[in-house]
């Protein structure tokens, strides 16, 4: 089959996949992965979309993507009134899909928009998702890489739903768990877990993921700390049950420690002493009582934030270039 052939058959058939890209201040970067993106998806035979979610980017970074020239892809730019987070930008490009496939791809070129065709094969094969799984982390220090290994040891052990290891949001959802995903009425939002909570078939494809393009990353440990969390506070209840087994303990023990301090000084007549001990005794039961009020305070807040029922995000605009075929491109350059 020729190219003229593919590209006409492409459009007349309904959108197969779609790419979502959510950014935010990328300007950098956007060019170069417009043109790896659009490279790979001109060489599939079905009909494709890319959704751009401008997360309330404070340079040209919107520019940027509204001045892309026409492909055999649908472009379409989507920019949110203002920064909601990377979370909310994924749900609306989620609920803005059409494809019976999706794929989600970071705008920094980390993971490499050639791996879409091999996604795709397993797509075709049956699997509702496909996870890519980081092999190698370049550019990322060794803490950020054990750091990370630790964290989804501490998550899987947690929650009840089995997050993937070393799996970020680069990755392909068939139509179904989107349409799962979309009805979740949710606001505070960790989008790995929820990935992972519909079910469905899964598989793994492992890749080495490559160091930032260019540009700094926009998320330093103090807001990947916040991540963890939500990850842990929005998908189990057992943090709360370790600090009630655990205060638990802690009442137990003292108690049985008063009674042994009463008997030694009524039947052999010992002076109680250690203050200092005492003191350190209290203070570490009174962190770990605040440490406590603070987990409670994160269930707490999240109620609260959940009763409001307030949006996830606002669309601001919604731009859409039509494809064009391939051999109307080609003439317009010649």
């Amino acid at each position: 089959m020729d190219l003229i052939s593919i590209t006409q058959k492409r459009f007349e058939s309904a959108i197969t996949l779609s790419v979502i890209v959510p950014y935010f201040n990328e300007s950098q970067v956007l060019p170069s992965l417009h043109s790896r993106l659009t490279a790979v998806l001109d060489s599939l035979p079905e009909r494709c979309e890319i959704i751009y979610v401008d997360d309330g980017s404070s340079d040209d970074s919107l520019q940027v993507v509204e001045g892309f020239q026409s492909s055999s892809s649908i472009v379409r730019s989507l920019s949110l009134s203002r920064n909601f987070g990377k979370e909310s930008a994924m749900s609306a490009g989620l609920e803005y899909s059409r494809g019976e496939a999706v794929v989600l791809i970071d705008a920094d070129l980390q993971d490499p928009p050639e791996l879409i065709a091999q996604m795709l094969e397993k797509w075709r094969e049956g699997y509702d998702v496909v996870n890519m799984q980081r092999r190698e982390r370049h550019g990322e220090t060794w803490f950020k890489r054990q750091s990370a290994a630790i964290y989804y040891r501490l998550l899987n052990t947690l929650v009840k739903s089995d997050i993937p290891e070393n799996v970020g949001d680069f990755r392909l959802l068939s139509r179904r768990v989107v349409d799962h995903i979309n009805r979740m009425p949710e606001r505070n939002r960790y989008m790995k877990g929820i990935f992972s909570w519909p079910g469905f078939k899964q598989c793994i494809l492992q890749f080495d993921r490559d160091a930032r393009f260019s540009g700094e990353t926009k998320w330093n440990y103090f807001k990947l700390l916040g991540l963890a969390m939500d990850g842990i506070t929005s998908f189990s209840i057992r943090p709360l049950r370790l600090a009630t087994i655990f205060g638990s303990v802690i009442a137990a023990g003292s108690l049985f420690y008063g009674l042994f301090i009463v008997a030694q000084t009524m039947f052999w007549g010992n002076a109680v002493t250690g203050y200092p001990s005492l003191m350190v005794v209290q203070l570490a039961i009174g962190g770990i009582q605040l440490l406590c009020i603070g987990l409670l305070g994160e269930y707490i807040g999240r109620i609260f934030i959940e009763a409001k029922q307030r949006p996830l995000f606002l669309v601001q605009s919604v731009k859409e270039k039509p494809a064009v075929m391939i051999f109307d491109q080609m003439e317009k350059r010649a």
